[in-house]
């Protein structure tokens, strides 16, 4: 009687805690509101100027990520069209399993996540895990949009692992990619 009394009380917790996971993802909401506001060029989430640099201008973010040390939105100054990213720290740490880990829980936290944007159908993060090595020294997963449609399909999801000087950092980044990596840019003869 204790067994089944104690096995049903376990099967319960784990019962709530699925469901709590599912509905309560706060980084994936977090991320919603990102990229909801990514054709506005990040202006609902964008709060006072944090550095300004002839190239560059850093904004403090509005939205902030559960654990992140810290999210901006950039804006980088162009002659035609500035363009917008925003990133977030999420780690930052001398340990590379923790990192690892950390990087593994931030890609389940996000993969397949549903996006819903007004006026627009909803959209579903895609993105193929890749392990990371402690030898590779910056590993990525880059997250569409799908199905990839109109202005939404420039928009772009990074999580990333990367050993900085300081040891090793996870974050994520939305930011808009015009072109694929395979396409070929401008070229000019001589």
């Amino acid at each position: 009687m204790k067994n089944i009394a104690a096995s049903s009380i376990l099967l319960f917790i784990s019962a709530t805690s699925l469901a709590q996971g599912a509905f309560s993802n706060n980084t994936s909401a977090g991320l919603e509101k990102v990229i909801q506001d990514w054709p506005n060029r990040f202006m609902n989430i964008k709060g006072d100027v944090i550095v300004q640099n002839p190239q560059t201008t850093e904004y403090k973010c509005n939205v902030q990520l559960p654990g992140a040390s810290s999210c901006i939105v950039t804006r980088y100054n162009a002659t035609s069209n500035d363009v917008y990213s925003w990133g977030c720290a999420l780690m930052r740490t001398e340990d590379f399993n923790a990192a690892k880990n950390k990087f593994r829980e931030i890609y389940s936290q996000i993969k397949n996540s549903i996006i819903k944007i007004q006026g627009q159908k909803p959209f579903i993060l895609n993105g193929q895990y890749e392990a990371p090595s402690e030898e590779k020294k910056f590993t990525t997963v880059i997250f569409d949009l799908l199905p990839a449609v109109g202005e939404m399909k420039k928009v772009k999801v990074d999580l990333s692992l990367q050993y900085e000087i300081t040891g090793w950092k996870v974050s994520l980044s939305v930011y808009d990619r015009d072109r694929n990596d395979d396409e070929q840019g401008t070229v000019s003869g001589n």
